[in-house]
């Protein structure tokens, strides 16, 4: 029912998707220009914001708080599991965006770290001289397909968004995302629903702590704290999709849809 739900509305979303042919950087950076972007539903928007900053404030602000204060290592070994993980989805988009060579790289990582770094706790394959690891999502590939980004629009829990990026993650929920599939799609006898269900609430915290106090301070300095997070994603988002190396003002390098895939 689930699969046959999502499917809908991915197609229901992709027809409201503003779809070109061209594909090239300029346009990719004209397409996804934060300043271009519109924020249709803005009242709504401003509505869903302040009630994920009420469970903020009372649910993800203190468990992060204690995360935080947890030994690095248990938390490096943390994010190292949680990024491990993540290659299930950037490869299969590694592929879709014809990059097989970063697709290889990222199946060696996945595999080495699986096994020697044991469930990817620690990042053999850096010490092995792998290159960089970058997070690719469904959304981004559409993106370098020519799917413009619609409207922005801010989810329930799971934060901000565009049209496209929702649609993108809903592709995981239709067998996108081989551990949602292995956990939540699959009976078998290694896997169950809360672990998918448990990873993806440990990113959230993991996202949460590692901008800890970029969060704090972005609130506190800015005059509307909706459109300061809103501009700070949109410019995330245009980064990653262009695979640049800036690092957005007043954030972690971790990537907003850590929470939202």
């Amino acid at each position: 029912m689930i699969k046959k739900f999502a499917i809908i509305v991915i197609t229901t979303l992709a027809l409201t998707l503003n779809v070109s042919a061209g594909t090239d950087g300029e346009l990719l950076l004209k397409k996804n220009e934060p300043s271009e972007i519109k924020d249709c539903s803005e009242k709504f928007n401003r509505g869903v914001f302040a009630l994920n900053q009420g469970l903020d404030k009372v649910l993800f602000k203190p468990i992060s708080g204690i995360y935080k204060s947890l030994p690095s290592p248990i938390k490096s070994g943390v994010s190292n599991s949680l990024d491990n993980l993540s290659n299930l989805v950037t490869i299969p988009n590694n592929i879709l965006q014809g990059d097989f060579k970063t697709a290889g790289v990222n199946t060696g990582r996945f595999l080495i770290n699986t096994t020697f770094g044991i469930l990817g706790l620690f990042d053999a394959a850096d010490h092995m001289g792998f290159s960089e690891y970058e997070k690719e999502d469904y959304g981004q590939s559409l993106a370098k397909a020519g799917v413009g980004p619609g409207c922005y629009i801010v989810l329930p829990v799971l934060g901000p968004s565009t049209v496209r990026d929702t649609a993108g993650s809903l592709v995981n929920f239709v067998g996108g995302d081989p551990w949602y599939s292995a956990t939540v799609i699959n009976n078998n006898h290694y896997f169950e629903d809360s672990d998918y269900y448990y990873s993806r609430a440990t990113q959230g915290i993991d996202f949460r702590a590692k901008n800890y106090d970029a969060i704090e301070n972005l609130e506190k300095n800015s005059l509307d704290f909706y459109a300061s997070v809103k501009s700070l994603y949109l410019q995330d988002r245009q980064q990653k999709i262009l695979n640049t190396k800036k690092i957005t003002n007043t954030q972690n390098d971790s990537d907003w849809e850590e929470v939202d895939n």
